[in-house]
């Protein structure tokens, strides 16, 4: 275990598996790859939970304080100048198919498109990117306060095994989320859309990250033992929490909307906890995988933001504008090579350009 902010070739392994479920939601390939490739989206909550409350948590360590100012920052840099910048291609579309409309402009702008229009406005999938961006801000501000007001304490615990008032608040969160997602889709079942975006019914799969970066830094004895004692259960345990996924299509399901969604946290969860402790996770990838195929995947989960930030452009694009006719396998192929090449080059000439600006004018503390 490190401070340090070093890339991890597995972690980004798993960005990568999470953006290419996203393509194959999102192009037709084969339909139970359709059904189940949105759960994409839920494995980056779990990740982006675990590496940003991460981020807080390792400040914290090493300070004994969090600076919130600077982590929304630096956040911002990472995600607004992708964002913004080609939103601008998506706008082409609504003036040119005489769709625009400032409400829905401005609730893509201000992150609350999940909660104006159910999927984002001129970008449908940028609703997760809100959920993110909320998640981003209150974590930040809650964790600020408690610690500041002394609400709770962070400390290493070697050999902790009780559960803490930290922990408990994290569980409470999830099962509060949890019942209020049993209440929407009992009572309101007409907002079958927002019920499956609004970040109060989906913020869980972020803190079930949380949960594990806090384990991770703070109880990692604990953490070890109660993965390496219950190793082969929880496996089993997280293939049976996915298994449902490629069975229906989630947006008129009560089960998924529900308890599908918990299942799904629970079985990334395991999966991330097996990525992080696994001494020789790396062989065992490459040994499943080859080698080869490991580093691509790494490295398209490297660019997974810009590459899901342009992929649906470009599928309406050669679709809807250029009218290329393939058959559905090598439109799959074409999209998604060409989301995937985009995404690479967005990633390393125009997100590494601003993130070089905020390392030189707000600097990393953990750097």
């Amino acid at each position: 275990m490190t401070l340090k902010n070093k890339r991890l070739r597995e972690i980004d392994f798993l960005r990568g598996i999470a953006i290419l479920l996203v393509l194959l939601r999102h192009q037709y390939l084969f339909t139970f790859t359709s059904r189940m490739g949105w759960i994409g989206v839920d494995l980056f909550f779990v990740l982006s939970g675990f590496l940003v409350s991460g981020l807080l948590f390792k400040e914290y360590i090493k300070f004994g304080d969090i600076m919130p100012k600077l982590f929304l920052i630096r956040r911002g840099f990472k995600i607004y100048p992708i964002y913004f910048l080609f939103y601008l291609l998506y706008l082409f579309f609504m003036f040119s198919e005489h769709r625009f409309e400032w409400k829905g402009f401005l609730s893509d702008m201000f992150f609350i498109q999940n909660y104006v229009n159910g999927w984002g406005y001129a970008y449908a999938a940028s609703w997760s990117l809100a959920v993110e961006e909320h998640f981003y801000f209150g974590f930040a501000l809650l964790l600020w306060l408690s610690l500041k007001f002394n609400f709770v304490k962070l400390e290493v615990q070697e050999n902790a095994k009780r559960i803490n008032k930290f922990e408990v608040i994290i569980l409470s969160i999830m099962l509060i989320v949890f019942l209020l997602r049993v209440y929407n889709n009992v009572f309101y079942p007409e907002n079958f859309i927002k019920n499956f975006t609004m970040t109060h019914l989906r913020v869980d799969s972020l803190i079930a990250g949380v949960l594990i970066s806090y384990l991770y830094y703070f109880k990692i004895n604990f953490l070890k033992h109660l993965y390496f004692s219950n190793k082969i259960i929880l496996i089993v345990l997280a293939i049976l929490c996915v298994s449902f996924t490629p069975l229906t299509d989630p947006l008129q399901s009560f089960f998924i909307k529900t308890l599908g969604f918990s299942l799904l946290y629970i079985s990334f969860s395991i999966v991330l906890i097996y990525f992080l402790l696994e001494n020789d996770i790396n062989k065992i990838l490459n040994r499943c995988f080859s080698s080869y195929l490991v580093t691509f995947i790494s490295k398209v989960g490297y660019s997974s933001y810009s590459i899901y930030i342009i992929h649906t452009f470009i599928n309406r694009s050669l679709k809807n504008y250029l009218h290329l006719e393939l058959n559905h396998y090598l439109m799959f192929i074409v999209t998604s090579l060409l989301s995937i090449f985009s995404g690479i080059l967005m990633t390393n000439y125009i997100e590494k350009y601003f993130l070089t600006i905020r390392d030189k004018y707000y600097p990393s503390r953990i750097a």
